[in-house]
């Protein structure tokens, strides 16, 4: 029920700032997400918003919005399609498939600005938007495996738990983790690779749903009982605290005893106390609000045709057990 009340609001509030943009004549500067259900994706929504707030004199107004839930990839497709076709002023996407929303922009011809926003285009499809603004994934998991390898030296078994199968933003890390165990670009598994081997029956893919994400974990937990490594690639199964909290407790003396390592991409609050609490060894985190923020200056820059720099990377806040950083608060 609260999962249902959070979507039908995320996507009032889309509907809502559409209704504020026409009954004012502003230009619309589209953010589309994922998913309205993603945690993630709220935060960058807000950002959006406050800057309608700080540009309340501006000709262009913020649009947040997407389908309602993250595994519908293909709604998120039409909702692009939609805005390209209402002649909105720029649209930054977080695509989650990407290979089918390059095909969609292929046969659409939009004449608006497109950028990308925390998932890019795969890169034989990078012309088709102006710029990549977000994280650097790849670098992203390069930290991850970079951390594992200093908390357990000797190697073992890991799983990667993944999102959706297309979405480039997560492969990509999946690429940069299993190129720095190995040492070798080009990766696709883990195989005694340094001392690692990745487990059997991983990756998981969660298709961004919550629920899944933790159980997927679970069962991981018990088929595995000599597992090394758990490493969330994104947030979901942190996204669903009590459940995660279920499931830590069940290997709680292993996480304590760092027999069991949890990694984990992002740091929203949940998972920063999650981190707190000890459910967690590392997590590397990104910056959802300024993507947010900052997209409408960017599609403004070009929508007046000036120079934008391809890609525009936002950084990484990092929590260790030696320094907390963000996490600590």
């Amino acid at each position: 029920m609260r999962k249902t009340t959070f979507v039908l609001a995320g996507a009032a509030i889309a509907v809502a700032l559409a209704g504020s943009a026409m009954a004012q004549d502003k230009k619309i500067l589209a953010v589309v997400v994922k998913g309205l259900d993603n945690p993630f994706f709220t935060v960058m929504g807000q950002g959006c918003a406050d800057w309608n707030t700080a540009h309340a004199d501006s000709e262009y107004t913020c649009l947040y919005t997407g389908p309602a839930l993250s595994s519908d990839e293909a709604g998120e497709v039409q909702i692009v399609q939609d805005l390209i076709s209402k002649g909105v002023a720029g649209i930054a996407i977080s695509p989650s498939n990407a290979p089918a929303m390059a095909n969609m922009l292929k046969a659409a011809a939009p004449t608006m600005p497109i950028m990308t926003i925390d998932a890019d285009l795969l890169p034989a499809d990078a012309a088709l938007r102006k710029t990549y603004f977000g994280t650097n994934n790849y670098d992203m998991g390069v930290g991850m495996a970079t951390e594992l390898m200093k908390l357990k030296p000797e190697g073992g078994t890991v799983c990667l738990q993944l999102g959706n199968v297309a979405a480039a933003n997560i492969n990509e890390r999946a690429a940069g983790f299993r190129d720095t165990i190995a040492g070798a670009k080009g990766t696709e598994r883990l195989n005694a690779s340094n001392g690692w081997t990745e487990a059997e029956g991983c990756p998981t893919y969660t298709n961004d749903d919550i629920p899944t994400a933790n159980q997927q974990m679970a069962d991981v937990f018990t088929a595995q009982p000599n597992l090394t490594a758990f490493v969330l690639v994104g947030g979901w199964a942190q996204f669903g605290p009590q459940a995660y909290a279920q499931n830590t407790d069940q290997v709680m003396d292993k996480l304590k005893a760092k027999d069991l390592i949890i990694i984990a991409g992002d740091t929203l609050p949940p998972q920063t106390q999650a981190f707190r609490e000890g459910r967690s060894h590392f997590q590397i985190g990104q910056r959802p609000y300024q993507m947010g923020n900052e997209a409408p200056d960017i599609l403004i820059s070009l929508i007046k045709g000036e120079t934008v720099e391809d890609p525009k990377f936002t950084g990484l806040d990092l929590c260790t057990l030696e320094d907390p950083g963000i996490c600590a608060k």
